[in-house]
């Protein structure tokens, strides 16, 4: 083990690789690469040899006809060089993930249609063909986030669902998961609380060590643990938690976003985002809300979260976030570029990577904050760190 740590940061199509000094939080940016489109999500190989990158060039409900998933070695440097030919994708993935064994490459749709596709990774790292599904499955009205479980014997697909409009009615949101062998997947069982109204679930993690998952709702602000057991996901969350400071003055579009669990498996990290704006002389500004991480201290008994702190991230709408493997630092990726209100004048705030450093107790102090120049519509859309090997 070389003790060097890397972040990757992605706009656009662009990927660049920073150098983290874990002991002084700072982070020096290296080399940048490009893709073959639009970077959606990103995920180390087990072994950190490899980073398999899911590109398109859609978006959110857009129609995208060019869409990859690649692999990419790890130089000891921490550079990226192309590895083995992108494999394409028939539609646009949201987010994606390796299984435990390093051997397969999960991508989750949610438009045109949701659902699971699932390549193999050959020995040498390279993305082999797309796995047959031969069953006709359930995925769900809005998948966020495919996850698969520690034990790598069953796929999860977190389903947000859709808030109501005002000619629709709610979409209801649930935890869906599949079991997996070989990368099929076969039927699987549904936690779907309340009949998955007023349950809309964005991201989720699972504690390092215990059977308990923990899930942000973006559509309600809250933060669920759920237990485990015989590896089913109960139906009911055992606990709930608010993820706002002032969850009774809720902005427009404030959303909780991204979530992990602490390497120690002692603390939980929750994002809130906001970057609703109004016209303010022809300017877009920002309109009001929360943008900070909420850290939660987790009862090593029972798996309650507690909330501690909201942390400031000193940005705008923070997308992803990750912890150094140490559970030294935390880094916080905001999308895109803002103004505020200062006095009488508007002032721009960038896109940023904000540091934090992680204190004995979990809770996070803010060191500095990198700048990410992201001009017209794009946007800092995904950030991972890993360890070298």
């Amino acid at each position: 083990m070389t003790g060097k740590v890397f972040l990757y940061s992605a706009v656009d199509n662009v990927l660049t690789q920073y150098q983290v000094d874990v002991a002084s939080g700072v982070l020096e940016r290296r080399c940048s690469i490009q893709v073959p489109a639009k970077i959606q999500y990103a995920w180390p190989h087990p072994s950190r040899q490899y980073l398999y990158v899911t590109t398109s060039n859609g978006g959110p409900r857009v129609k995208s006809d060019y869409n990859h998933v690649s692999a990419f070695a790890i130089g000891p440097d921490g550079a990226l060089t192309q590895h083995g030919n992108p494999q394409p994708l028939d539609r646009r993935a949201v987010h994606m993930c390796v299984d435990p064994t390093g051997q397969f490459i999960l991508n989750a749709h949610n438009h045109p249609m949701s659902g699971i596709t699932v390549h193999s990774i050959n020995a040498d790292g390279t993305i082999g063909k797309a796995v047959e599904q031969p069953h006709s499955l359930d995925y769900g009205i809005y998948p966020h986030q495919v996850m698969t479980f520690p034990s790598g014997d069953a796929a999860l697909i977190v389903d947000r669902g859709n808030k109501p409009q005002s000619d629709k009615p709610e979409d209801p949101g649930a935890l869906r998961s599949f079991k997996m062998r070989n990368g099929v997947l076969d039927v699987g069982n549904v936690a779907a609380p309340w009949g998955g109204y007023g349950f809309g679930p964005r991201h989720v993690d699972f504690h390092p060590s215990k059977p308990w998952l923990y899930a942000s709702d973006e559509r309600m602000n809250r933060l669920y643990m759920f237990r485990i057991i015989d590896g089913r996901i109960e139906q009911e969350p055992a606990y709930t938690r608010e993820t706002l400071a002032d969850s009774k003055s809720v902005a427009a579009r404030q959303i909780a976003g991204p979530i992990h669990v602490h390497p120690s498996g002692r603390y939980v990290y929750v994002a809130n985002r906001a970057d609703h704006t109004i016209e303010r002389d022809g300017q877009k500004v920002f309109a009001g809300g929360e943008n900070n991480i909420a850290v939660y201290v987790l009862d090593q008994d029972t798996g309650e979260p507690q909330l501690m702190q909201h942390a400031d991230t000193h940005s705008f709408h923070v997308r992803t976030f990750a912890c150094d493997p140490s559970g030294s630092l935390l880094v916080t990726a905001s999308i895109k570029a803002l103004s505020v209100e200062v006095g009488t004048g508007l002032k721009e705030v960038p896109a940023a990577l904000s540091v934090f450093r992680i204190g004995a107790d979990g809770s996070l102090d803010f060191m500095q904050k990198y700048d990410v120049e992201t001009s017209g519509n794009e946007l800092q859309y995904w950030m991972g760190i890993v360890s070298a090997k």
